[in-house]
């Protein structure tokens, strides 16, 4: 019996034609249609292929009795349940890297079109102008160029503009220096002396709780009246209102964007700024992009229906069948430890060492150490981590690791330990332990100790140890209307350093973090979601 493949996005002519070609498969082909319009078919599928039009929620997957296979065509998966989908035993697997030189060149072509005056000249042209002066541009070559993110796009882009003889700068603070070596560019501590450099600032990162409305109207003060800003990544990575008034007021000179907070119904009054180059989202959208997807999904598709491992698992649904209770356990305190480091470290890592101690350090603990690289990188890097990919991701951040094991350790039945090294004298250390198998806790963050359950959202506040503090931090959050679940408080000696780990009922938004950082004496906050 055929297996059925449904497709609700568009693909590659060549793609199609390959699945029409197998005769042990049944395919329906109804790209950009509503759930009604392909309900009846979804009944029966076992494959879905899609792109984001599509929403694989927990109402689409109820509908599916027959859905084994969920094929994203293209690195995003936040239109897919994946939880539920694991849960229901379905395989979600995605197609990631296939569009990078495609985004990377349109990254090349906005800044062009930007300097040059390109659609201008172009538009009036068309409309039976003639006007060389008018539209008299800059050059690339010699210009600073600051990325921001240097993963798959960024490292691409900066090979691009050095071809141009420019400049090339970047700031990324989750990947080794010596990434930054390999790709030749000048390693920048933070995203506001980024601005300060340059006078091409362009974006490469995903959304996320740390990166959305990361460019606001200081770094675009600081990027200054001669200064451009190039998005080619996520919408919401800057703040579009901040942007806006930014090119209005002429804070700088102007903006190339591709994507848009609200798609596809960007901010008309930043699209029509004479100022704003803009395109609707086409970083993905060549030839050779969607034929390499195509090609990916077919053969991918194919290695699943036929038992076989694919290449771009996104989920594992087999994860769970761990026969040690007290590694699947430590794999998840983990993973959540990956995560909180991602979230709070201050430099770019270079080197990570796990110390296993008590009962765990005589297992085979290459899934606690694939977990802790699951959780940092899936804070990190754009797309979808997963325990296939993480030791590759962490490969291209250049973080090496290694091992420690102390069965003799006595304080617990286990515990784990990962210290994180940079360059110089940069560290930072973390710990937990799980007791009973069930009841993770945060125990160790440099040298402070708690014994913190790793959930919700948190907040990290370093401070001086001083009398008021806390106080502060209490008066600033109830200003806020944010209510404190847990509090709970260390310190390294009287008068010397304190930190504080706050369990709270909600997000904090980059303003209220920025204004208990302004409490007196506090050092370093942190916003944390576990």
């Amino acid at each position: 019996m055929a297996n059925v493949i449904l497709i609700t996005g568009k693909l590659h002519p060549e793609a199609i034609e390959a699945f029409q070609k197998d005769s042990s498969l049944e395919l329906i082909y109804k790209p950009d249609c509503k759930f009604d319009q392909f309900k009846t078919d979804l009944a029966r599928a076992q494959v879905l292929v899609t792109r984001s039009e599509t929403a694989i929620d927990r109402h689409l997957i109820d509908h599916a009795p027959e859905l084994k296979i969920v094929a994203r065509a293209a690195v995003g998966v936040g239109n897919i349940d994946l939880d539920y989908a694991t849960e229901k035993g379905i395989l979600v697997m995605n197609t990631p890297g296939k569009n990078t030189n495609s985004a990377a060149e349109l990254t090349l072509g906005l800044i062009l079109g930007m300097l040059r005056h390109i659609p201008e000249s172009h538009n009036h042209m068309k409309q039976g102008g003639w006007d060389r002066h008018r539209f008299t541009g800059r050059e690339l070559r010699g210009k600073k160029v600051g990325i921001v993110g240097l993963g798959n796009v960024g490292h691409r882009v900066a090979k691009f503009c050095r071809g141009f003889d420019a400049e090339v700068f970047a700031y990324d603070p989750y990947i080794s220096p010596a990434v930054f070596q390999k790709n030749s560019v000048e390693q920048v501590k933070n995203l506001q002396e980024l601005a300060r450099r340059v006078d091409i600032l362009t974006v490469h990162v995903p959304k996320n709780k740390e990166t959305t409305g990361m460019v606001d109207g200081e770094v675009l003060g600081a990027l200054g009246p001669e200064g451009y800003f190039v998005n080619a990544a996520r919408g919401g990575v800057a703040d579009e209102q901040e942007l806006l008034k930014a090119i209005q007021e002429g804070v700088i000179a102007g903006a190339a964007l591709d994507t848009f907070d609200n798609e596809p119904d960007p901010l008309g009054e930043l699209v029509r700024h004479e100022k704003v180059w803009v395109s609707p989202h086409i970083g993905a959208s060549t030839l050779e992009a969607q034929l390499a997807i195509g090609k990916t999904v077919v053969e991918q598709v194919k290695k699943a229906l036929e038992g076989a491992v694919v290449d771009y698992h996104v989920n594992l649904p087999d994860i769970g069948v761990i026969d040690s209770p007290v590694i699947k356990s430590y794999s998840t305190l983990a993973e959540k430890l990956g995560s909180m480091v991602g979230q709070i470290i201050d430099f770019n890592p270079s080197h990570v060492r796990f110390k296993y101690r008590g009962d765990i350090a005589e297992m085979d603990n290459s899934l606690i150490k694939l977990s802790f690289m699951k959780g940092y990188a899936s804070q990190v890097v754009d797309g979808f981590v997963s325990f296939v990919n993480a030791s590759n991701e962490f490969d291209k951040l250049g973080i090496q690791c290694d091992e420690d094991a102390d069965p003799d350790f006595s304080s617990y039945r286990s515990a784990l330990k990962v210290q994180i090294t940079g360059t110089g004298n940069q560290s930072l250390t973390i710990g937990g332990v799980v007791f009973e198998n069930r009841h993770l806790r945060l125990t160790l963050v440099d040298d402070f100790y708690f014994e913190v359950e790793p959930r919700g959202h948190m907040i990290l506040v370093e401070n001086e140890d001083k009398p008021g503090v806390i106080g502060d931090i209490g008066h600033r959050l109830a200003g806020a209307n944010i209510n404190i679940s847990s509090f709970n408080l260390a310190r390294n000696t009287q008068g010397g350093k304190a930190m504080a780990l706050l369990g709270i009922d909600s997000s904090l938004s980059l303003p209220q973090l920025k204004d208990i950082k302004a409490i007196k004496y506090v050092t370093k906050v942190k916003a944390i979601r576990l």
